[in-house]
């Protein structure tokens, strides 16, 4: 899986707060997710994109 947060991000800190481990917030305030996701992370980064209010994060 990999996730990628796109330029519709406002930097409502959501995805990090549900998944710490994949999304962290920039020095310029918007999301950004790790290259490579584990297996045991695909759930909560599946929800993170579920509960994105802009759907910045794209998944495939």
């Amino acid at each position: 899986m990999n996730a990628h947060v796109n330029g519709n991000c406002i930097g409502c800190g959501l995805c990090a707060s549900v998944c710490p481990d994949v999304f962290t917030l920039t020095d310029e305030g918007v999301a950004a997710a790790r290259d490579e996701i584990d297996p045991g992370q695909e759930e909560m980064v599946r929800e993170a994109a579920d509960g994105c209010p802009v759907d910045a994060i794209e998944v495939d």
